[in-house]
């Protein structure tokens, strides 16, 4: 069976092209997500917001940023960039407003040792292998520092699959998703645990 593929789909990428203006119903239980049973869901994302605002200020590229919804919590001088230019265009319209552009996560823009944080958020978990040491080895070259906030495992749904996504207009998509506990995750990139939360994970690793 072939790896599937997300970085690198063009199917993937129409999709957030076109998920671009009800992307922040996810995080703010609005929209598709209004009648959703997530307990726990609206402090865990404070928890996420807090997690962000105190970490150190810092150069900081922010890989996948789509609307900007965590990274404009980002202290210091901070840039974003996603495929998708309907959500940095987004992005570029938060307060206060962070610097974002259209770039390839797998094909960083920027010189060696540019910034001295990565930061990502519900990206890598949706990397299969081949785009995850592609982007890792991006990371490498421009960061000494990755921080990744991602999805925890959910109860009675597998790790790894290809998952079903439906938009507002009723189309259907499908995208690759892993599911990673902070533990998990902080072993995955041989780093440490930022949070463990029932629906949100985060680690840190530097190199």
């Amino acid at each position: 069976m072939a790896e599937p593929s997300f970085a690198t789909d063009p199917a993937t990428a129409a999709y957030y092209q076109q998920r671009a203006q009800e992307y922040d119903d996810w995080y703010d239980s609005t929209g598709l997500f209004a009648d959703r049973d997530r307990p726990g869901w609206p402090s865990e994302v404070a928890d996420l917001v807090e997690l962000v605002a105190a970490m150190e200020p810092a150069h900081t590229l922010d890989i996948a940023c789509g609307t900007g919804y965590l990274t404009r919590h980002l202290r210091g001088f901070v840039v974003g960039i996603d495929q998708s230019e309907a959500m940095v265009a987004i992005t570029r319209g938060r307060q206060p407003t962070p610097r974002a552009l259209v770039a390839d996560a797998l094909a960083l823009p920027f010189r060696e040792g540019a910034f001295d944080r990565v930061f990502t958020g519900h990206f890598y978990g949706h990397l299969p292998p081949t785009e995850r040491h592609a982007f890792l080895a991006q990371v490498w070259r421009v960061a000494p520092e990755l921080v990744v906030v991602d999805s925890a495992p959910r109860e009675g749904v597998p790790n790894e699959l290809m998952q079903e996504r439906v938009l507002s207009d009723g189309s259907r998509h499908e995208v690759f998703k892993r599911f990673l506990s902070g533990p998990e995750l902080a072993a995955e990139l041989d780093g440490d645990v930022l949070y463990d939360g029932r629906w949100f994970s985060a680690a840190v690793t530097r190199r």
